[in-house]
């Protein structure tokens, strides 16, 4: 898989778990039916936004993002569906040409970050195993932490 495969399917997950998320809000502030679909739709929407902003990392990383790239990419991910507008917008500048820079060699890595990178993209399913365990644990803390100031009732 591309990093611009990746992406754009990371995004456009995050887009659809955003709408369910809505629509669970909907229910349970409009309507005052039922708040399952806060809590089912919450969970699964809080797990691919931490999977999003992985995979944002990730690619700041192998397609040498400036910084700006990085941090707006992240907070695209906050408000509801901009990170499909973000993927389309990196893709228009380019910003997601070309395969994994740092697998089989093809570059040097010359930071600590592209080093883990480099050793992710040469061991595609140790690379899956530590993105399944990476998500699970943060989103474990969020859920210690719990919902965000002001979500409560």
């Amino acid at each position: 898989m591309t990093p611009r495969t990746l992406y754009r399917r990371i995004a456009l997950a995050e887009m659809v778990t955003w709408a369910l998320l809505l629509v669970g809000m909907a229910l349970k502030y409009v309507t005052g039916t039922t708040d399952l679909g806060v809590r089912v739709f919450g969970l699964v929407h809080g797990v691919v936004f931490i999977a999003f902003a992985l995979v944002t990392v990730l690619l700041w990383v192998n397609q040498r993002w400036t910084v700006r790239e990085l941090a707006l990419g992240l907070v695209c991910a906050v408000p509801p569906f901009l990170t499909v507008w973000w993927e389309r917008r990196l893709e228009r500048a380019g910003r997601l040409e070309g395969g994994w820079r740092l697998a089989d060699g093809e570059d040097t890595p010359a930071t600590p970050a592209e080093r883990v990178v480099a050793a992710l993209v040469a061991r595609p399913v140790v690379a899956l195993t530590v993105g399944v365990l990476s998500v699970a644990a943060l989103a474990g803390v969020a859920l210690v932490v719990g919902p965000p100031v002001g979500s409560a009732g």
